[in-house]
């Protein structure tokens, strides 16, 4: 949140708020959620008064605030969405304030504790460090506020700080399979169970780690390629997110293409990552067995606290849905096209013994593209389409990405495993062998969606409600 002020508010809140919330380790909030308007944030009945000044009163109750409220910092702002008196409906009509818990003088020096008051603690099935707030302002006290760069550009402003939030969330998700695969790895390779497979009859055969047992390294590979695709997807970005901040940053006409990557990119990061990291979570607690269910092991608090990543900061299918209409619709695909280019251009480079790669990466393409020109003839009947597939085309991008990532480093394995020695060698091998997995077991899936897509129909909107 510093950040956002630092970027959008004005000289004389940058020196109210920045400074101290560097220095002092501040915490912040974002508050959008109420209890009528979760994923609708136009719905936001939250209000704002002007009283004179800069000041603002903040009247109303918000919801699943992450943090909002804790001992240690000295202080916590609060960035509220908030509809001013006269202010138009939806999204359009609301603005942002700083809502700092301690009000913050002119001077930067703390006052008075503000009408902004937690009313209500969250039990929740998992992050249970976090306290998860209702808030209420201006319950018994005034709320006060100030305007975020004194301009009424609520929605705009917000999503600069989802979009820290989605890049953030992503990359939680990735790092939490990435610790469960390793997790799952080391359990494997010290718990014994069983025969190996070839001498199951034989009763006196030793009995064999089980990463010795070929569904269990299955199980390892799937883990294993996916938190090192979703990592090298994850780090990419970032990249390109550097290259967007050196070239001027946000709205800078020469940071506009990688602007509009990054904002292509976050859907897949944050829409996909959680949602297929989950999906993985529970392979990593079948490589425990029955183990991974009792609390001896970390893999059931994964679980459990990385399922709020595909709920919060825009649930799996809002996330496709931006992608589809904001991300794809808006510059009508230039982005994706792009995007595709590069892909195809690291593919055509790709030496031969990346052959089987090479190959798939070709027919995902071609499917992705197929995915495309099947929804752009499917919106012509209904927007309904987008509702169904919306997802699909979501997770079949992602797929793509992840799979071109994986080749660039297979590419980078390829060419410095000759010369490798001791365990870099079984290192790039291990890059080698998640690309070549990849390819055969995920990247033909992208047809399957492919052809879901194509043959998607109405069917469930034509359902009687009473039929359920």
């Amino acid at each position: 949140m510093t950040t956002i002020i630092d970027s959008l508010g004005t000289p004389a809140q940058k020196a109210r708020y920045v400074k101290a919330m560097t220095d002092q380790h501040w915490g912040a909030t974002m508050v959008l959620t109420e209890p009528g308007a979760g994923s609708d944030v136009g719905a936001g009945t939250t209000r704002a008064k002007h009283v004179g000044g800069d000041e603002w009163h903040l009247e109303g109750v918000k919801r699943f605030i992450t943090n909002g409220d804790f001992d240690h910092p000295e202080n916590i702002v609060h960035m509220v969405l908030a509809r001013p008196e006269g202010a138009g409906p939806g999204t359009k009509g609301l603005s942002m304030f700083i809502v700092p818990k301690y009000w913050v003088g002119e001077d930067g020096s703390i006052g008075e504790r503000n009408g902004a008051v937690v009313t209500k603690v969250e039990h929740k099935m998992g992050i249970k460090g976090s306290a998860t707030c209702e808030l209420t302002l201006g319950d018994g006290a005034p709320c006060r506020g100030l305007l975020l760069g004194d301009v009424h550009d609520g929605i705009a402003q917000m999503f600069h700080v989802i979009e820290y939030a989605r890049m953030g969330v992503g990359t939680k998700s990735m790092a939490t399979l990435s610790t469960a695969y390793l997790n799952a790895l080391d359990y494997t390779r010290v718990r014994k169970q069983g025969a190996d497979l070839t001498k199951q009859t034989d009763k006196a055969a030793p009995r064999v780690e089980i990463i010795r047992h070929p569904d269990v390294r299955r199980m390892l590979m799937l883990q294993k390629a996916f938190a090192e695709g979703l990592r090298a997807t994850v780090l990419w970005t970032a990249h390109v997110q550097d290259q967007v901040a050196l070239r001027g940053g946000h709205g800078n006409m020469e940071a506009r293409p990688l602007d509009a990557l990054n904002d292509f990119m976050l859907p897949l990061i944050k829409g996909y990552g959680s949602e297929k990291v989950y999906e993985l979570l529970a392979v990593s607690l079948q490589c425990f067995g029955g183990s991974g269910y009792c609390q001896d092991y970390p893999i059931e608090q994964y679980i459990r606290d990385q399922k709020i990543d595909s709920l919060y900061e825009g649930t799996t299918h809002i996330q496709a849905l931006d992608l589809f209409f904001r991300k794809i619709g808006r510059d009508h695909g230039a982005t994706l096209q792009a995007l595709v280019g590069q892909i195809l251009t690291t593919v055509d480079a790709l030496p031969a013994e990346l052959s089987v790669e090479k190959a798939a990466m070709q027919a995902a393409v071609g499917d992705v593209q197929g995915i495309m020109a099947a929804m752009m003839a499917k919106l012509g009947q209904s927007i309904y389409h987008v509702g169904f597939q919306g997802n699909r085309i979501l997770f079949a991008l992602a797929e793509l990405v992840i799979g071109w990532r994986l080749v660039i480093n297979a590419q980078v394995a390829t060419k410095r495993l000759p010369s490798a020695k001791g365990d870099d060698g079984a290192f790039y091998q291990g890059k080698l062998a998640a690309a070549r997995f990849y390819a055969k077991t995920v990247l033909p899936g992208i047809g399957l969606l492919r052809k879901l897509v194509e043959q998607g129909d109405l069917d469930l909107m034509e359902l009687s409600d009473d039929s359920w």
